[in-house]
């Protein structure tokens, strides 16, 4: 997995497309909040995290690039059509990313827009209801980008810490990973933060298993964090 540029220049991109089409939250939740994301939906996180959700009375939201499904990927094979309409039928939110998991931060909107489009489509033809959310592949976001989904999306989630509550930026909302050796405690740090703050938090992971990337988690990891 290719990962966010963490040049300086990427890092002012990023921090610089926070001033930009700026989409904010109108008030905050009445009560703390939490949302369990899958980028990319490896068929591990569409197994063995669906069930970990699932059997806790839970529905994770899983951010789909549909020209990559069912293919071989750095975190294992991806969900496929049959895998993703599983978890349509389980009740889980389908988001979107782009069709081939193009990096919204230097492409032009001409781009951006037609792999976000192509990828609707897709979805669509899956059986998917119109997405409302996506997920800026790598988290990688520029204003231009942020202008061109937050026109077709409620809520646009990039990579950096924070929580959600009034006034927060819906065009590139603040998510925390549930990633690497320390990702269970740092995921327990901003879900403590949650609850005192009454804020809304949302965590991601790629690959669910034993052993995972350094983009994924263990399901150990996850079901402590759903419990």
């Amino acid at each position: 997995m290719q990962g966010a540029d963490r040049s300086l220049r990427g890092k002012l991109r990023r921090r610089l497309a926070r001033l930009a089409a700026r989409h904010a939250a109108p008030a905050s939740p009445s009560r703390p909040m939490v949302s369990f994301c899958f980028d990319d939906a490896p068929q591990s996180a569409a197994l063995a995290g669906a069930d970990i959700l699932e059997a806790r009375g839970l529905k994770g939201t899983y951010f789909i690039s549909m020209g990559l499904a069912g293919q071989d990927g750095p975190m294992g094979a991806n969900a496929d059509a049959a895998q993703l309409g599983r978890l349509l039928e389980a009740g889980h939110e389908i988001g979107c990313h782009t069709f081939s998991h193009l990096n919204c931060g230097t492409a032009p909107a001409g781009a951006v827009e037609g792999e976000a489009d192509r990828n609707l489509q897709a979805l669509g033809a899956l059986g998917a209801p119109p997405p409302v959310t996506f997920a800026y592949p790598y988290g990688e976001v520029s204003a231009v980008a942020k202008a061109t989904l937050g026109k077709r999306f409620f809520l646009s989630r990039a990579l950096h810490h924070g929580l959600i509550g009034r006034g927060s930026d819906l065009n590139q909302a603040p998510a925390v990973g549930i990633e690497g050796p320390g990702g269970e405690a740092v995921a327990r740090h901003w879900l403590r933060r949650a609850l005192n703050e009454r804020a809304w938090l949302i965590l991601y992971s790629h690959d669910v298993r034993e052993g995972p990337s350094p983009f994924g988690c263990t399901p150990d990891a996850l079901a402590g964090l759903a419990d």
